[in-house]
């Protein structure tokens, strides 16, 4: 009996000093996790994922970096478009488009032709928190609504070194910039705003599940069908081999200037009405300013299907918050997304 006893209580012990050890291990892990490893550099929290992606992963600590982008042709192809984490296409003068690059997973090495800002662009801005915002000019009108924004400046008269001009294309269409010399004159003029990482701007779902509810169909793309207020042919087709969605634009493949094809995990299209910005460019021609602020349709094309739905958005600094016809949330799949901010009623499923 007294050796049974003995072995029993080398075993409680040994069992105590286990735990113990094990208690401080995970007492020094969660440690580590909330007040940073040593030598200062943070541990991502557990279940840290990309805001404007949906992924898995340790987010920069970095702000978004948004980017006006010829899509005209003369601009195209461009550079860097397809490393964005989100692309909002917008409408102006003439039916034509131009696009908002967001980054803030990864960075290119390059990114444009950059062009000059939009009244559009303040409502898709403050989404993005502080964010740095690369743009070339615009009319006084808009210019003074850019500089009075919450946002960091790094446009091109207020961070110059960060541009440069491609002497082989003609002005306006060759002025490019190094997203890392926008982060670094962003970091000179606001240290703090420049490291806060944007709110997510979408609701995702599990990954390789597939949209769910009675109005999904099946499809294999969108085109616009040709209208007045879009001068822009668009196509998205989808392609089982990359699970992507793969861009065409007026009748051919929209890709980067290394050859590579713009695609994007899902595409959403927000339906929104357009108005008279009241300004004129230099030929006379309206300059059309999005409705952002209210509500409309929308359409997700995610995984080959496509959810009908709607959008609301409260106020210019609300969150555009995407719906299915029920009520709940459209959930995209983890990865990148276009918006395409189009006219209603200019294309359809196919």
């Amino acid at each position: 009996m007294e050796v049974r006893r003995r072995l029993l209580w080398v075993v409680v012990t040994l069992t105590c000093v286990v735990a113990a050890a094990v208690g401080l291990a995970v007492a020094r892990s969660e440690n580590d996790v909330q007040s940073g490893a040593p030598g200062g550099t943070a541990s991502p929290p557990v279940g840290d994922t990309l805001p404007l992606l949906g992924v898995e992963g340790e987010a920069p600590r970095r702000a978004a970096l948004a980017v006006k982008i010829d899509n005209t042709e003369r601009g195209r192809p461009p550079s860097g478009v397809v490393e964005a984490d989100v692309v909002f296409e917008e409408v102006v003068e003439g039916g034509l488009t131009r696009l908002m690059a967001v980054y803030q997973s990864d960075d290119p090495d390059i990114v444009g032709p950059v062009r000059s800002a939009r009244s559009t662009d303040l409502s898709i801005l403050a989404e993005l928190g502080r964010p740095l915002f690369a743009w070339s000019g615009a009319n006084p009108t808009f210019r003074a609504l850019v500089e009075n924004a919450d946002l960091i400046d790094v446009g091109a008269a207020a961070a110059r070194d960060a541009y440069q001009r491609d002497p082989r294309r003609p002005a306006p269409y060759n002025l490019y910039a190094s997203p890392e010399e926008l982060r670094s004159a962003a970091a000179d003029a606001d240290p703090d705003a420049s490291t806060v990482p944007p709110q997510p701007l979408f609701t995702y779902r599990a990954p390789g599940t597939p949209l769910a509810g009675p109005d999904v169909v099946t499809t294999t793309g969108y085109r616009t069908s040709g209208s007045e207020s879009l001068a822009t042919s668009i196509e998205w087709d989808w392609d089982p081999a990359t699970q992507t969605w793969l861009r065409t634009q007026n009748g051919t493949p929209h890709v980067d200037r290394d050859g590579t094809g713009v695609a994007a995990t899902n595409v959403i299209i927000r339906s929104t009405a357009y108005r008279d910005s009241g300004v004129r460019d230099s030929t006379g021609a309206v300059v059309p300013e999005a409705a952002m602020v209210g509500e409309g349709e929308a359409l997700l094309l995610s995984g080959g299907q496509a959810q009908p739905g709607r959008w609301t958005k409260a106020s210019l600094d609300a969150p555009t918050v995407y719906t299915a016809l029920d009520g709940s949330p459209l959930r995209l799949a983890p990865g990148r997304t276009w918006v395409e901010v189009l006219p209603p009623g200019v294309g359809t499923l196919r």
